[in-house]
């Protein structure tokens, strides 16, 4: 009953995170868009369709995890299964098409690190689903998952770097608020994944242990 309100948790606490950041691009106007947009017509459909398709693994990742659905429902959990690990691979291929539109490298290659961890995570747990190896299957989607949720976990790591920032600095603003901002978001994605992954390893060796 705890794991299952962990979860409950989890999830009203990521799309309560997420559905501000997508709100701008749900109005389809590339003047509302977070990001610097060069190209209407393949990068801004691509950045809408890619947010749009990882949300969808948001929600059908999260029900990959609870028990009733995969112990009661076992058809319903290969279903939502197969969507999960479909919108990921629509999401990450759109991703790369995203990243050739992006400046600063630092972020570029935090975003295809990303991108190749979420294809590749979700590839192996649907190969050994496939090949009935249960117990892969169940690390490799915990992986998948986790790295789905680094979205999340690089906006509530914001505070985290900016405190950090702060100390590091004398709490001063040597590079102004924009330089500060400018800062933080080219960790935050490298950030959010190296703690994701420890947070991840940590869940599969505990779950090993007992």
């Amino acid at each position: 009953m705890r794991t299952n309100r962990r979860w409950w948790i989890l999830l009203v606490v990521s799309v309560g995170v997420m559905i501000p950041f997508m709100l701008p691009y749900m109005t389809f106007d590339p003047d509302n868009s977070r990001v610097s947009i060069s190209s209407v017509s393949i990068q801004y459909p691509a950045l809408v369709a890619h947010i749009s398709f990882a949300f969808v693994a948001l929600l059908t990742g999260w029900s990959q995890f609870v028990g009733y659905i995969r112990k009661r429902y076992p058809r319903v959990h290969r279903l939502l299964g197969r969507a999960y690990v479909g919108s990921v691979f629509l999401s990450g291929i759109l991703s790369l098409v995203v990243i050739l539109y992006v400046e600063e490298f630092t972020k570029a290659v935090s975003f295809l690190v990303l991108t190749g961890l979420w294809l590749f995570t979700s590839w192996k747990g649907y190969r050994t689903a496939v090949h009935r190896r249960f117990d892969e299957h169940r690390k490799w989607m915990i992986r998948s998952y986790g790295i789905t949720l680094v979205a999340v976990c690089a906006r509530l790591a914001v505070p985290l770097l900016l405190l950090t920032y702060g100390l590091l600095n004398g709490f001063s603003l040597p590079a102004g608020r924009e330089g500060m901002i400018e800062e933080i978001l080219k960790v935050n994605i490298w950030t959010a994944i190296i703690i994701d992954l420890v947070i991840v390893e940590w869940v599969i060796l505990t779950k090993q242990w007992k």
